[in-house]
C-alpha cells in the first residue's frame, strides 16, 4: 500500500509510541556490552576473578587470565546465538510480546546470579543466561518494529534501534568510569544494577501496546490483526486494504511452501535466496571487526597504554551516538542501504589498517596512543552511522512473512556467532600475556571489510521505501539485486494474474503447433 505523502509523522504517534517502547530493548544489550569490557579493567573485579601482574605488563598491576576473559565476554554472545537461533520456535508459541516478556524475566534471573556470586563458574552461567535474554530482546524487538512500522518510518525506527544500543553502551561505560576507582566489589556491582532498569520498564509497557499485526494475521487471527493495525495507524486509514495486502502476501508465500519450519528456509530458490541474503546482511556487523573494539575497548586502550582509558571509552561511545543522530537525519530522505554500507565498510577497513600500521611502527608512545584514540573515534562513527543500523535493517526487511521468525532468527544467530568468534578470539591477539598484537589486530579486519563491501555491491538488493509486501513481490518476480531500486511494483495479486496470463499465452502458442503436427501426421 502506497504511503500517504500528506501524512505527518505526528499522525502516527501511536506507532511511534509502540515502537519507541520496544526500541528500549537494545539499550539493555548496549549496557551489557559497554559495561563488561570496563569491568575487566577494574581492580575491584580483578581482585576476585583476576590475578596480580607486574606494572610492566599492566599499569593497574592486575590482569585477567585469557581464558576467563574470553568466556566472560563471549558467553553472552553465545547465549544470544542460541536464543536467536530458536526464535522461530519461540515465536510460534509466544509471539513478539510474549518473547519480550520472557526475555525480561530471564534478564532479572541472570543478573541476580552475577551480583550474588564470587564463583567464576556461576559467573559464566549468569553470562550465558543474560546472553539468551539479550538475544531474545534484540531479535523480537526488531521483528516487532519491522512488522508494525510503516515503510516510510521503518528505517528511522531501526536507526533509533542502533542509537539505543549505542546509548546503552555509553551509559554502561560512563557508570564504569564513575565506579572504576572504587577498590572493592561495589565498583562492578553498581554497573550490574543497571541491567534491571529496561526489563522493569518493558514488562509494564508491553501491556499497553498491541501485538504485531503481521504475526496475528500469519497465525490466522485476521480480526485481531486488523484491530492491531487500527491502533498503530492514523485515524481514517484504510486498515482493511493494508490487512488484505498482508494476507494476500502470506497466502502467496504458502503457495511456495505450505509448511513453516527450519528446512523451509532452503526448500525453494526464492526462500533460499532471501535466507542467504538476510544472514549475510546481519553478518556485515561482525565482518567489520567492530565487536572486539566494542567489547574490549576499555581493556584494549588500557593495554595499549592510552592515558585515562575509561574517559576515552566514553568519547568513543559519544562519537558513535553523534554519527547515529546524523544518520537519522538522512535515513528517511535518502537512506540507500547499498551505497551507505559499501562506503562504511570501506572506510572502517581503511581506519583499521591505518591504526595497525601506526602502532606497528611506533608502539607504546603517547603520540601513538592519541592517534589510536582518534582513529577508533572515526571508526566508531563510520561503523555506527553507516553499517550497524543498515545491517540490521536490511537483514530484517528481506525475510518472507511466513518464515520471518525463522529467517531473521537464523540471521541474528549467525550474526551473534560472528560476534562470539570475535570476542572469544580477540584476547589471544590483544592480551599482553598472549600474542600482544594490540591495534595490529586491524591487519586481519582490513581485508574482511573489503570482502564485505564487494558482497554488498554484487548481491544486496535495495529495499528503501518499500513495504514488506512489495519486497515479497520483487523476490517472487526474481528481480536481480541491482534492479530492485528501479522495479515498478504492481501488487502481489496483479503479479499472480500476469504470471497466469503469460502461462496461458505460452500454452496457446503451443496449441496450433501441436494441431499442425497432427494434420501432417494424418
Amino acid at each position: 500500500m502506497a504511503p500517504n505523502t500528506e501524512e505527518r509523522w505526528t499522525d502516527h504517534w501511536r506507532c511511534f509510541l509502540a515502537c519507541g517502547l520496544v526500541v528500549l530493548s537494545p539499550f539493555q544489550y548496549g549496557v551489557d556490552f559497554g559495561m563488561i569490557g570496563g569491568l575487566q579493567a577494574m581492580v575491584g573485579f580483578l581482585k576476585i576473578y583476576g590475578h596480580e601482574v607486574p606494572t610492566t605488563v599492566s599499569k593497574i598491576g592486575w590482569n585477567l587470565d585469557t581464558t576467563r576473559q574470553q568466556l566472560i565476554s563471549s558467553l553472552m554472545t553465545l547465549g544470544a546465538f542460541i536464543s536467536s537461533g530458536c526464535a522461530g520456535f519461540i515465536a510460534t508459541k509466544l509471539g513478539r510480546k510474549g518473547a519480550l516478556w520472557a526475555a525480561c524475566l530471564l534478564c532479572a534471573v541472570s543478573n541476580i546470579i552475577m551480583m550474588t556470586t564470587e564463583n567464576i563458574n556461576a559467573l559464566y552461567i549468569g553470562r550465558l543466561l543474560i546472553g539468551i535474554a539479550n538475544g531474545m530482546l534484540m531479535t523480537f524487538s526488531q521483528l516487532y518494529i519491522q512488522e508494525s512500522a510503516t515503510a516510510k518510518h521503518r528505517g528511522l525506527f531501526l536507526t533509533l534501534f542502533q542509537m539505543f544500543t549505542s546509548l546503552g553502551t555509553l551509559v554502561g561505560t560512563l557508570v564504569d568510569w564513575a565506579t572504576s576507582t572504587r577498590p572493592d566489589k561495589s565498583s562492578y556491582l553498581i554497573p550490574l544494577g543497571l541491567i534491571y532498569i529496561v526489563p522493569a520498564i518493558l514488562v509494564a509497557a508491553l501491556f499497553f501496546i498491541p501485538e504485531s499485526p503481521r504475526w496475528l494475521i500469519l497465525k490466522g487471527r485476521y480480526e485481531e490483526g486488523c484491530k492491531s493495525l487500527a491502533w498503530l495507524r492514523p485515524e481514517g486509514t484504510d486498515i482493511h486494504e493494508e490487512a488484505s495486502e498482508i494476507r494476500a502476501a502470506i497466502e502467496k508465500e504458502f503457495e511456495l511452501g505450505s509448511s513453516v519450519g527450519v528446512l523451509d528456509m532452503f526448500k525453494n530458490s526464492i526462500d533460499r535466496r532471501r535466507t542467504i541474503l538476510a544472514v549475510c546482511a546481519v553478518t556485515l556487523q561482525a565482518a567489520s571487526g567492530s565487536m572486539y573494539i566494542i567489547a574490549y575497548k576499555a581493556y584494549f586502550l588500557t593495554m595499549s597504554r592510552v592515558d585515562n582509558p575509561f574517559a576515552m571509552t566514553n568519547i568513543l561511545s559519544m562519537m558513535g551516538i553523534l554519527a547515529i543522530i546524523f544518520n537519522s537525519l538522512i535515513v528517511v530522505r535518502w537512506g540507500r542501504r547499498r551505497e551507505i554500507m559499501m562506503t562504511g565498510l570501506s572506510i572502517c577497513g581503511v581506519f583499521q589498517l591505518i591504526a595497525a600500521v601506526v602502532y606497528d611502527k611506533n608502539p607504546g608512545t603517547d603520540t601513538t596512543g592519541k592517534a589510536i584514540v582518534g582513529l577508533i573515534c572515526l571508526y566508531m562513527m563510520s561503523y555506527n552511522g553507516m553499517i550497524a543500523s543498515y545491517a540490521w535493517l536490511a537483514g530484517g526487511e528481506i525475510p518472507s512473512q511466513r518464515l520471518r521468525s525463522h529467517t531473521f532468527g537464523l540471521a541474528a544467530a549467525i550474526g551473534f556467532l560472528g560476534a562470539w568468534i570475535t570476542t572469544f578470539t580477540a584476547p589471544y591477539f590483544i592480551n599482553p600475556e598472549s600474542l600482544n598484537w594490540g591495534p595490529r589486530y586491524g591487519y586481519i579486519w582490513f581485508p574482511s571489510c573489503v570482502i564485505a563491501a564487494l558482497w554488498v555491491f554484487f548481491f544486496l538488493p535495495e529495499t528503501k521505501g518499500r513495504t514488506l509486501e512489495e519486497i515479497d513481490e520483487m523476490f517472487a518476480a526474481k528481480v536481480p539485486a541491482r534492479k530492485f531500486a528501479s522495479y515498478q511494483c504492481v501488487g502481489i495479486a496483479a503479479l499472480d494474474r500476469k504470471t497466469t496470463t503469460e502461462e496461458e499465452v505460452i500454452e496457446g502458442e503451443k496449441a496450433p503447433t501441436r494441431t499442425q503436427h497432427n494434420e501432417v501426421a494424418a
